[in-house]
């Protein structure tokens, strides 16, 4: 019976990780064409939050109140979890490959680790650090100092930026919650959406968007394509199947589970915009990948320590790109 929870809790993580990896690739195209990144942001979260909006309700069972009593959290969430970490990542993909911005993003647990050090002054566990290093290492391929990779400046800056929404992401999600996963992401979502909007209505977030085809994979299709995936399957559906992935694994087994999305957004930039890593850059995602994992492997709740099944942990899921 846990062996075929286990393994359904493994396949829907896997799905949801796939899910989320399509947002740079099929975004993208649409900023190629002269797309805003302040104009996909906002459609990808305005579309999100509707979509969600029936699950989230549904998911508190006429316990609406219960969205209230947690307003501070998902206040936070959204703005800080969603809304940066969405929008700065856009404008890190306007500037940068996909693979590059995910992996700098995919940092912001590290951020973590050295945020608990100064604040509790205690040294993290010899495992953590041995991930954190391997992680930097990773980077350093990845980003290819050597210079034989041309990266701007500005996106790694927007890209840095948003692995400090990554770690604003993991922070609010590990904070113990009656709140149902999809009830917390669809009311963040919403906040994040009304936040960006407001933005885009003082002008600080410039939104234009064009009605124009665009070229995927080779060839080109209308631009509605791309949104509607965008606002789909990394938003609504990667939400809602995560979500099941984390009641059937629990947050840090599904966390770990979740670092697939990194390969994944390799191989899907790789097919639809043609964004081949080069060799030490391929060999750099691997290494962050592994270095993330160990890094969460060392910080795992211990085996056979109770969840709470009152109030369930938030999951501890990436950003979604």
């Amino acid at each position: 019976m846990m062996a075929g929870r286990g393994a359904a809790g493994v396949a829907t993580g896997l799905v949801g990780a796939a899910a989320f990896a399509t947002s740079g690739p099929m975004v993208k195209p649409l900023l190629a064409i002269g797309w805003t990144p302040g104009g996909a942001v906002l459609v990808r979260l305005t579309m999100g939050a509707l979509l969600l909006a029936v699950p989230a309700v549904l998911a508190v069972r006429g316990r609406i109140g219960v969205i209230a009593a947690h307003w501070r959290l998902v206040v936070a969430f959204g703005l800080f979890g969603v809304a940066a970490s969405s929008t700065l990542f856009y404008l890190a993909v306007d500037r940068l490959t996909v693979a590059v911005t995910l992996l700098v993003e995919y940092t912001g647990p590290l951020l973590l680790i050295g945020w608990a050090w100064l604040r509790t002054g205690r040294a993290p566990a010899p495992r953590t650090l041995a991930g954190a290093a391997l992680a930097m290492g990773g980077l350093v391929l990845v980003l290819d100092v050597a210079g034989a990779v041309h990266l701007d400046t500005l996106g790694l800056a927007f890209a840095s930026l948003a692995a400090l929404g990554n770690a604003a992401y993991f922070a609010f999600m590990g904070v113990p919650s009656a709140l149902p996963p999809v009830a917390l992401a669809g009311s963040a979502m919403a906040v994040a959406a009304l936040a960006v909007g407001a933005l885009a209505l003082i002008g600080v977030l410039p939104v234009h968007l064009v009605a124009a085809p665009v070229t995927m994979a080779g060839g080109q299709v209308s631009w509605w394509v791309p949104v509607l995936v965008v606002g789909v399957v990394p938003t609504a559906f990667a939400y809602g199947i995560s979500s099941v992935s984390v009641r059937l694994l629990g947050d840090q087994v599904a966390s770990f589970v979740a670092l697939a999305e990194v390969l994944f957004a390799v191989l899907f930039a790789w097919a639809v915009l043609g964004e081949a890593p080069a060799a030490a850059q391929g060999l750099g995602a691997v290494l962050v990948v592994a270095g993330v994992a160990l890094v969460r492997r060392a910080s795992a709740v211990p085996a056979g320590q109770p969840v709470p099944v009152d109030e369930p942990a938030i999951a501890a899921e990436p950003v979604p790109a």
